[in-house]
């Protein structure tokens, strides 16, 4: 097995995040797929997405190159009637994670777990059904609560609660904080909310205060220097690894956030890109062999720029260089 691949600027590829469909059963009004609600349920795959072969056949050849964490999205992961046949032939030197809503974890989780499953991300914007249902359009509060509990039973660790910060849901910050403090198993992830995505500038936070407040409440916060972000210890368990955890992901204008990035994304029509917010790179997988595959993801590592940040400075003699600033930086595939 070769050692991970690393694009111009140092940074070693040791992570993929893979969309499984564009489906989702919410309507969540701060993300790109707003609209869609599709409520039909779990079911096999369309035309339009990766078959589990497809999946399973482009682990297997980045796992050559020393990939070792995916991370399943969607869309809702968990449409995917497949989800636990991919998880189950995922290789086993890597470690799989999955972001979901939590609505289908009930029933699921177990059989999760038993194919491979390490843990998972579940979105919880707030406590209260009500405030629950203005972001995200739904009234499945219930059901996620059920899923979360059914995570944390079936042993996945950790279970991190994904809140995304911003008008609507800055006022429940310290409700969840607290809420994770006082359980057992949930870490809690604030997550910066993304104006491009809805095109409301205006729904904008400042996410800077968040990580003062943060620092006020907090018992004991750690500094991830692999990744450049904090993490903030709250309540009884605060002396613990993982006990009332909160961690802000901020990555928009953020510089060091685009130096650690460490993952390569597909698509759920299987394309592969260098960066979550570029698509000039689109590379179709499409019926292509392991080696044409291998050959692409050479391809699309090497091509990987940061999104944000002055990456090609002007040198003395005029000519435009790399910036030292991202050379040598270390890698995140969390």
């Amino acid at each position: 097995m070769a050692g991970p691949l690393a694009d111009d600027f140092g940074r070693e590829v040791t992570g993929v995040r893979i969309s499984l469909t564009d489906r989702c059963n919410f309507d969540c009004v701060y993300c790109h797929n707003e609209g869609l609600g599709d409520t039909r349920g779990p079911m096999e795959p369309s035309e339009s997405e990766m078959s589990a072969d497809d999946v399973v056949r482009f682990l297997e050849v980045v796992e050559g190159y020393g990939v070792d964490a995916v991370k399943f999205t969607g869309g809702e992961p968990m449409l995917r009637q497949d989800l636990e046949e991919i998880i189950e032939r995922t290789p086993d030197s890597m470690e799989v994670s999955m972001t979901t809503n939590g609505t289908f974890l009930p029933g699921r989780a177990e059989d999760l777990k038993a194919a491979g499953l390490d843990r998972v991300n579940v979105s919880q914007d707030a406590l209260d059904p009500d405030d629950f249902a203005e972001v995200t359009k739904s009234g499945a509060y219930e059901k996620v609560l059920e899923g979360v509990k059914a995570a944390v039973d079936a042993g996945l660790d950790p279970v991190k609660l994904n809140m995304v910060v911003f008008t609507h849901t800055a006022g429940y910050v310290e409700e969840m904080v607290e809420h994770v403090a006082d359980n057992d198993g949930l870490q809690l992830q604030l997550i910066q909310y993304m104006p491009e995505l809805t095109g409301k500038p205006e729904w904008n936070v400042d996410i800077g205060r968040v990580h003062d407040w943060l620092a006020e409440k907090a018992d004991r916060v750690e500094h991830r220097e692999m990744h450049d972000r904090k993490r903030y210890f709250v309540g009884e368990e605060s002396d613990d690894e993982t006990g009332g955890m909160v961690e802000i992901v901020d990555p928009v204008e953020n510089e060091e956030f685009c130096a650690n990035c460490g993952r390569v994304r597909v698509t759920h029509e299987g394309y592969l890109k260098g960066c979550l917010n570029r698509n000039d790179d689109l590379r179709s997988m499409g019926e292509m062999t392991r080696e044409e595959i291998a050959e692409t993801f050479e391809e699309v590592v090497a091509n990987r720029v940061p999104y944000y940040g002055e990456y090609l400075v002007e040198g003395d003699d005029g000519e435009y260089e790399l910036n030292e600033k991202y050379l040598g930086t270390p890698s995140a595939a969390d």
